[in-house]
């Protein structure tokens, strides 16, 4: 389990370590990140990194999971607690665009975790993999509000168009990371959305 850091520097120090950390890996990977590299960026020593990550590399590399997550999360609020129109997930596919896009993050930090984690550290793919669950059910629940207020029919599958929406967002990032554009994420994203609009009723 990571130190507790009991003073604001120590705190901040920590911090600074898991971003860098997290940088790191989405430009090369958890195998192409070391400590050593960690080191090097954040200007800490060996003593500094196992006093805050007593577990090493591996600790330090679920810690990264857990603030992408946080930051993925916060970057969809609060939309994403309240897709129950048209006009919230027009808001929503925007932040999320801006969240990507506007940070120059031309891939997501759960979706690269994702695909590397199943052969590196089965506790960090247990948490990529609750990290997916919870934000597709999120996407599941506003599609459910809409079907509740009569604005999609009843029988759309709630889950499956969920799942395709997150299939989307990592699918667009990916083709957009060569473009340096955001029109394919925001393509992905129409195109995930569509199904919706078609189960869409008159009311």
């Amino acid at each position: 389990m990571a130190a507790t850091a009991t003073t604001e520097r120590g705190r901040q120090t920590r911090q600074r370590i898991i971003e860098a950390t997290g940088e790191q890996i989405l430009a090369s990977g958890i195998g192409g990140t070391t400590l050593d590299t960690v080191r090097a960026a954040t200007l800490t020593s060996k003593s500094q990194l196992f006093h805050y990550f007593p577990g090493g590399k591996a600790e330090l590399v679920r810690e990264v999971a857990h603030w992408e997550e946080r930051q993925l999360r916060e970057a969809q609020e609060p939309d994403i607690g309240d897709l129950g129109s048209w006009e919230s997930w027009e808001r929503w596919r925007a932040r999320l665009v801006e969240y990507y896009i506007g940070r120059g993050r031309w891939a997501c930090p759960i979706g690269s975790l994702a695909t590397q984690a199943a052969t590196t550290d089965p506790e960090l793919a247990s948490m990529i993999a609750e990290a997916m669950r919870v934000w597709r059910g999120a996407l599941a629940d506003g599609v459910q509000r809409m079907q509740s207020a009569g604005i999609v029919d009843g029988s759309a599958d709630a889950q499956r168009i969920a799942t395709v929406i997150l299939a989307a967002i990592q699918g667009g990032l990916v083709l957009s990371q060569p473009e340096g554009s955001a029109w394919p994420l925001e393509a992905a994203l129409d195109n995930a959305l569509a199904p919706l609009h078609r189960v869409a009723t008159s009311a």
